[in-house]
């Protein structure tokens, strides 16, 4: 007889019909496993960022709000009463204190200009360069070089190219009319660090330009002038600009530097802004002083306005 295959025994219970859904397994309730969680459901986590919102109402919000309640306010000097009105703000824009706003704007974009000019191209010769401890020196000591301003740094340079300076006396600088005590010196002193600042800015998107790209241009017949003319330079705007607009806010903030280096012999907005607090023009001015901060604030934030957007752009084109 031919010999016959043992088959499998069925499996107990019913057989599903061909077409039928497969069983559904009993729901967690059913197990004793409690309620059903949802996939990708997360506890909520923002009890652990209120110390942190906290810190910003107390250390931002709290001096903002002081500031802008000032400057809309005038304090009687009879009565002692306090009203809203506009005279502080009017006042922080007109006369010399116009003058100093004007005057620190200018110098802002004019160091911005240039710390941009000098600092991309010292970063290009970085990144093109086929040493990489050049690299390492040079970020190493832009990073230390941007953190040097200040009251020291104006020390610094009134030592060497003050009246009396050693760099001065060495080439007799005082012949050719130069004063580090005048708008060019005041450049100068900017320069030394916001170079530095713009260096570690530009690198990462010198980094991002991709090799490639100018070989697809060199193999269509394009020259490196034509590269950066027609590549290049469109991917880097946004973080060029970019770096100039943080530069900007950079030169347009720093007190300290110009404060000791030039005192009130040059208008800027933020000494006047510290004679006013001080009491050292006129007593009962520290409104004036809010009015003015604010100003400085409202072009701060507008500063912030228009970086912001060319960082995400370079981010996009450079990411």
């Amino acid at each position: 007889m031919p010999d016959q295959t043992a088959l499998p025994a069925p499996a107990a219970g019913p057989v599903p019909m061909a077409g039928a859904a497969a069983p559904v397994p009993p729901a967690p309730e059913a197990r004793g496993g409690g309620a059903p969680r949802r996939r990708g459901a997360r506890p909520h986590r923002w009890p652990v960022v209120v110390p942190f919102f906290a810190f910003l109402a107390v250390c931002f919000g709290l001096p903002a709000g002081t500031m802008v309640y000032g400057a809309f306010t005038v304090l009687d000097p009879e009565s002692g009463a306090s009203r809203f009105s506009t005279e502080n703000v009017s006042g922080s824009l007109s006369g010399a204190y116009a003058t100093g706003l004007t005057g620190s704007v200018e110098l802002s974009l004019f160091t911005a200009l240039l710390a941009t000019i000098i600092g991309t191209l010292i970063a290009q010769a970085v990144v093109t360069s086929p040493r990489p401890a050049l690299r390492g020196i040079v970020v190493s000591a832009s990073g230390v070089l941007a953190n040097f301003s200040g009251a020291p740094l104006a020390f610094a340079f009134i030592a060497t190219l003050g009246t009396t300076g050693t760099v001065t006396q060495l080439f007799h600088l005082d012949r050719t009319g130069f004063s580090l005590y005048s708008f060019t010196g005041l450049v100068l002193a900017y320069l030394y660090f916001m170079v530095p600042l713009m260096v570690v800015t530009v690198l990462p998107a010198l980094d991002g330009l991709r090799s490639q790209w100018q070989e697809a241009a060199a193999s269509c017949g394009a020259t490196r002038g034509q590269y950066w003319r027609h590549v290049g330079i469109p991917v880097l705007a946004p973080s060029l600009l970019g770096g100039a607009v943080l530069m900007f806010g950079t030169a347009f903030a720093s007190h300290a530097t110009a404060a000791v280096m030039v005192g009130s012999s040059q208008p800027l907005i933020t000494i006047q802004i510290a004679n006013a607090l001080n009491g050292n023009v006129l007593v009962g001015q520290e409104n004036l002083a809010l009015a003015m901060s604010l100003n400085m604030v409202v072009i701060a934030l507008l500063v912030m306005a228009v970086q912001i957007p060319l960082q995400r752009r370079s981010a996009r084109w450079l990411g």
